[in-house]
């Protein structure tokens, strides 16, 4: 689904990200977790298409570079990005938000557009009231509305691979609970996704195939669920040489 290839990344002539080589296959859900400045959202970044940075290496989706696509481009092809500071859009209510996304992904893959769309069932998924359908996209949303927008907008847009960007920060244990959810209901044997956290109580909830430790822009160590515990007890300090 997912291959990055010796991936280098600088910004303003500083290294973020110093050689990343990472595969995630279908139907795989991989954690990364790390200290603030590590090079996460950095790299959540770069496979979005966010623009700014100095790339070296390779980003491959379902087998073809992907670094010279626009982030639209990257979205129509079914890669979807929850932000880690979700933008407020004012004026822009909820419904049509989410209607303009899928139809306009619907017209490049040569299917109809759609008159009509019910959002109900898959807002219930996420815990939120209907009435935030009607309201503009985040505006006046507390951090954890906001984040369970995001979840709303991945299981309406159906992408192919979800990039989650600390999802979990600024959440309650109920909220959590709730993305957590919708993150589950999400996955499928079709589906790939790599979060993105600090901690390991949102990998709980989600279980992920894999957990890798990023340290100084580079994934140091690989493993399971247990790694994850292991950073939690012993924080990161243990795998830095």
């Amino acid at each position: 689904m997912l291959e990055i290839q010796n991936l280098h990344v600088r910004v303003a002539d500083k290294e973020i990200i110093k050689g990343i080589d990472l595969t995630i296959n279908s139907g795989e859900l991989h954690a990364i977790m790390g200290r603030n400045g590590s090079g996460k959202s950095t790299l959540a970044h770069v496979i979005a298409g966010k623009e700014g940075y100095e790339i070296e290496g390779d980003v491959l989706y379902k087998g073809e570079s992907i670094l010279e696509m626009s982030p639209d481009e990257r979205a129509i092809a079914g890669i979807f990005m929850s932000f880690q500071y979700p933008v407020v859009i004012p004026g822009v209510n909820n419904t049509y938000f989410l209607k303009a996304a899928l139809n306009a992904k619907r017209k490049a893959n040569g299917q109809d557009e759609l008159d009509a769309m019910d959002f109900r069932e898959k807002i219930q998924l996420v815990g939120m009231d209907e009435s935030y359908l009607n309201r503009a996209v985040n505006d006046g949303f507390s951090g954890g509305e906001k984040k369970r927008n995001e979840i709303l907008q991945l299981l309406t847009l159906e992408p192919q691979f979800a990039i989650l960007d600390e999802t979990d920060s600024g959440l309650d244990i109920d909220a959590l609970k709730v993305i957590a959810n919708g993150v589950n209901q999400f996955r499928s044997e079709d589906r790939g996704i790599l979060a993105i956290t600090h901690y390991q109580r949102l990998l709980d909830y989600m279980k992920p195939d894999v957990v890798h430790a990023m340290i100084d822009g580079q994934i140091v160590k690989t493993g399971d669920i247990e790694l994850a515990k292991e950073l939690e007890e012993k924080g990161y300090s243990w795998l830095v040489n």
